[in-house]
C-alpha cells in the first residue's frame, strides 16, 4: 500500500469536529477566539477540549492554531494562554511569530511546532530557518509553486511540509491584508476579516475642482476586480502525492459542517482510491463530489506558478454550484431517520447522501415531507428553528441505512 500524506481539516465548531472525524480526517486542527487567524471562532475552549478527546478516541491528532502575530498586550496575557495549552494539550501547535515560538520553546519544550502559512514559508532556506529554530513541520505559502515545492522537498527531506489543497484564497500574499482593517475596522490577520475582496466595487471619477462625480463604464467582466476562484488541486491530485507531502490541508475554519464533511470525503476517497490503484487512478469522480459544493469556481491558483485571469471570477462572488446542502442526520433508529434541514425541500426532491468511507452516494426521493415534530404531511418545509423530517425506513430499499449515523449529511439540486 503506498503510503499516503495527512489529510487534514479544518474545525470551527465542535459539530465540524464529529463531521471531520467521521468523513476520514487524519487531523483536525483548530483555534480559540483571541489567540489564532480566526478570532471569531465560534468553538469555546471546553468543546475544543471534547472534539481532541473525541479525535484521539478515534486515533486522529488535533493542532491549535495560535499563529497570531502578537503586541505587547497579548505576551500580557500569556499565563491564561499557558493555562488554556496545558489544559487542551494538543499535539501540536501551529504558530507564525517568532516571539510566539521562543515563548511556546521555554513554556512547553516538549510540544511539537508548525509553522503557519502566515509565516510566508517560500523556499528551503526558510523551512530550515524554522527547523533549526524547533520546528517539526512547516506551512508552505500558498504562492509557492509545485515545481520549487518539489525542490523544497528534496532540499529538506526531514522536516515536515505542508501544502493547502483545497478552500479560499486571498487576494493578498497568505492571508496580510491591510484592506479589512484600513476600511473596516476589523484586522484580517486577527480572523476578523470583511472579505472585502468579495465585494462589487463601482469605480467613480471625480473632478475635484467642480466636486462632480461620474462613473467609470465597466467592461463585460464586471466590477468584481479582487473576487479569487476557490482553491481546488483535486485536478492535480497524482502529482500532489508523487510529490511527497506530509501533510494535505483544507482552508475553512468558518465553514459549515457540510463543507467540512463534504470537501474531507472528497479527498479521503480520492486519496485511497489513488492508493488502492495509482496507475488507473481517475480524479474525475471525486472533482464532481466536489463541484456539488457551493463554491465561486475553482482554481489551482499557483500550483503551475503565476496565476492567470482563469482564476478570478469577475462576474460575481455568488456560489456557480447547481446543487446546495439539503439537511443533516440528527437521528437514526431501525425504522426512520430524522433529518434536520438546512435548505428548503418540495415533496419529489431527490436528496443524495453523502456515506462516510463510501464514494457512492444514497439516492432518496421524497415522496412526502413529513414533519418530525407534528407527523403531519406537508407539501415542502423550509430550514430553519431546526425543522426536521422523517425519512422511513423502508425509503430506502436496500440500502444500508446503518451506514446513515448523525452527522451524514445530504444535499439536493437547487
Amino acid at each position: 500500500m503506498i503510503k499516503l500524506p495527512e489529510l487534514l481539516a479544518p474545525a470551527g465548531t465542535l459539530d465540524a469536529f464529529k463531521t471531520a472525524i467521521l468523513y476520514g480526517a487524519d487531523a483536525i486542527y483548530a483555534g480559540l477566539p483571541g489567540f489564532s487567524m480566526r478570532a471569531r471562532a465560534k468553538i469555546t475552549v471546553d468543546q475544543v477540549r471534547t472534539g481532541i478527546d473525541l479525535a484521539h478516541a478515534a486515533g486522529r491528532k488535533v493542532y491549535l492554531a495560535f499563529n497570531l502575530f502578537a503586541h505587547e498586550r497579548d505576551f500580557d496575557n500569556m499565563p491564561r494562554v499557558a493555562e488554556v495549552i496545558e489544559y487542551l494539550r494538543p499535539d501540536a501547535l501551529i504558530v507564525a511569530d517568532p516571539g510566539v515560538m521562543m515563548w511556546v520553546r521555554e513554556n512547553f519544550p516538549d510540544m511539537p511546532i508548525h509553522i503557519s502559512t502566515q509565516a510566508n514559508i517560500c523556499s528551503a532556506e526558510s523551512v530550515k530557518f524554522w527547523q533549526n529554530a524547533g520546528a517539526s513541520l512547516c506551512v508552505l505559502a500558498r504562492e509557492v509553486p509545485h515545481s520549487e515545492f518539489k525542490i523544497i522537498r528534496e532540499k529538506c527531506p526531514d522536516t515536515g511540509l505542508e501544502i493547502f489543497i483545497h478552500g479560499a484564497m486571498c487576494m493578498s500574499y497568505s492571508g496580510r491584508c491591510l484592506l479589512s482593517n484600513f476600511i473596516t475596522g476589523r484586522p484580517a490577520n486577527r480572523g476578523a476579516c470583511a472579505q472585502l475582496c468579495r465585494w462589487k466595487y463601482d469605480v467613480i471619477l471625480r473632478e475635484h475642482e467642480s466636486g462632480i462625480e461620474m462613473p467609470i463604464t465597466e467592461d463585460n467582466r464586471g466590477a468584481y476586480i479582487m473576487n479569487s476562484r476557490d482553491l481546488c488541486l483535486m485536478p492535480r491530485l497524482r502529482e500532489v502525492l508523487e510529490s511527497r507531502p506530509d501533510s494535505l490541508k483544507i482552508e475553512g475554519r468558518n465553514r459549515s459542517e457540510y463543507y467540512v464533511g463534504s470537501v474531507v470525503h472528497a479527498y479521503r476517497c480520492a486519496m485511497d482510491a489513488y492508493a488502492r490503484d495509482p496507475d488507473n487512478f481517475d480524479v474525475g469522480p471525486f472533482m464532481e463530489m466536489l463541484n456539488r459544493l457551493e463554491t465561486r469556481g475553482y482554481t489551482t491558483a499557483f500550483f503551475d506558478g503565476p496565476v492567470g485571469p482563469d482564476a478570478h471570477n469577475y462576474e460575481t462572488a455568488r456560489s456557480v454550484s447547481d446543487w446546495h446542502a439539503a439537511g443533516v442526520i440528527t437521528a437514526t433508529d431501525s425504522d426512520k431517520i430524522i433529518m434536520e434541514l438546512r435548505n428548503e425541500i418540495i415533496a419529489g426532491d431527490t436528496i443524495y447522501f453523502i456515506v462516510p468511507g463510501d464514494d457512492k452516494d444514497i439516492p432518496i426521493k421524497l415522496s412526502q415531507i413529513i414533519n418530525a415534530d407534528t407527523g403531519a404531511i406537508q407539501p415542502k418545509m423550509s430550514a430553519g428553528q431546526n425543522n426536521s423530517v422523517i425519512i422511513p425506513r423502508a425509503w430506502f430499499g436496500a440500502a444500508d441505512i446503518n451506514k446513515l449515523v448523525p452527522c451524514v449529511f445530504a444535499y439536493k439540486h437547487k
